[in-house]
């Protein structure tokens, strides 16, 4: 608790610090970590391979492991992440909108940084680099706190960041790290109001639960993606085999991975069995509705408890519907306001499921995958907002920052 507390203290001094320093010195920073995540490579991968080896012992799920899994291409990922981030505009002192009133006041909304933001997360060694840069490039400093699978990555992560901030002349203390892999060590920090100013939890439905449920600091909400594809009667089926294909297998274990296929009634018998048996040359178990099971009669029969449930795996689970009006309702019911897909050629039908479907991300012809800040154009990331306040869908610069008013006079009082 003293522990946690003093880093808490540590950051908010920190986030005074930093809080006008120049986009030129953010800058700088941002390239000396991406030079420094490349030149240690060697040393990040060693301590990732620890995390593997001890998640693969535990007995986790492969999918949840490549979440885990550093490679030479994904820490140059990283730094490219960074130095893209150095390539976008700080947002901070931006000036949103102005006007002048009548008695002469001139008054500005302007952009400022949150300040501290601590981020709680799972599996995801990225998450840490990711969280960092473009905190810091919004003016805010992080306490982060990951998950007991990636310790060794992550402390790895964060010793790089801090030496790179000594170089680079600034605190430090801009990155610490909650390094107990307790879950509830976590709810000290959750209570810290006087010196957090945000909470961001990334993972599944469990940890969001908690940090939402015992946090006395305003929380955004992320991840949780009981992803739909929704294949109409009037889509290109050819296409629509290798969206989902995409959507459900390229990585199956992030949160903007499809879990659940809906199928227009009047295609099911032409298009299932060529989509469940590609699913299953890619190794994807299909669980399926009574009418699923009927037209390719070996799938796994679909619990009650399938419909509401986020696999972060090679498994999908497949539905009849009759409709767009009855995918919809489906989704609204079951869906998790993530990232949600029709596949169709109908215009009408499409206006109906954009304006119907209650989600950060709304697809059209397309995979579920695309909800990522860099596919966005946005730069790496902070989480998918599945909530409306005050960010929704990937969370990029501007969503970690807020506003101030500025009111300008020549001596006004008021009467």
């Amino acid at each position: 608790m003293n522990q946690i507390r003093k880093k808490a203290e540590l950051a908010r001094r920190a986030s005074e610090e930093i809080m006008s320093i120049s986009e030129e010195i953010k800058n700088r920073y941002l390239v000396r970590l991406s030079e420094k995540l490349l030149n240690a490579k060697d040393y990040i991968l060693s301590e990732n391979e620890k995390d593997v080896r001890y998640a693969r012992e535990k007995g986790t799920k492969e999918s949840l492991v490549d979440r885990l899994l550093l490679t030479e291409k994904r820490i140059e990922d990283m730094a490219s992440a960074v130095r893209e981030i150095v390539a976008l505009p700080d947002p901070i002192g931006e000036v949103i909108e102005g006007w002048r009133r009548p008695n002469g006041l001139y008054i500005e909304k302007v952009r400022v940084p949150i300040g501290v933001i601590a981020i709680i997360y799972e599996a995801r060694p990225n998450v840490t680099i990711d969280s960092l840069a473009l905190s810091f490039k919004a003016g805010n400093v992080v306490i982060l706190k990951g998950g007991s699978l990636a310790i060794n990555s992550n402390i790895a992560l964060v010793k790089v960041a801090k030496d790179a901030a000594r170089e680079a002349g600034i605190s430090e203390d801009i990155v610490n790290l909650i390094e107990s892999t307790k879950r509830e060590d976590i709810i000290p920090l959750l209570k810290m109001n006087d010196l957090i100013d945000l909470v961001i939890p990334r993972g599944g439905y469990g940890l969001i639960r908690t940090v939402v449920e015992n946090s006395s600091i305003p929380v955004i909400e992320t991840g949780v993606g009981n992803c739909h594809i929704f294949v109409d009667d009037t889509a290109d089926l050819e296409k629509a085999i290798d969206i989902v294909i995409n959507a459900k297998t390229q990585r199956p274990g992030t949160c903007n991975a499809a879990e659940k296929l809906l199928v227009h009634r009047d295609i099911a018998d032409k298009f299932l069995p060529s989509m469940i048996k590609t699913l299953r040359e890619h190794n994807v178990e299909v669980r399926g509705d009574e009418m699923v099971q009927k037209i390719v009669p070996d799938v796994v029969p679909a619990k009650d408890e399938d419909w509401e449930t986020e696999y972060l795996d090679l498994i999908i689970g497949i539905k009849v519907v009759d409709n767009v009006d009855e995918a919809i309702s489906h989704i609204t019911r079951y869906g998790t306001r993530h990232s949600e897909s029709i596949l169709t050629n109908s215009y009408e039908n499409a206006e109906k499921f954009i304006h119907s479907i209650d989600a950060a991300a709304v697809y059209v012809n397309a995979s579920t995958r695309f909800t990522d800040g860099g596919q966005f154009g946005l730069g790496a990331e902070i989480g998918i907002s599945t909530q409306k306040l005050h960010a929704r869908g990937p969370m990029g610069l501007r969503e970690l920052t807020t506003y101030k008013y500025v009111i300008r006079g020549m001596g006004h009082i008021r009467k």
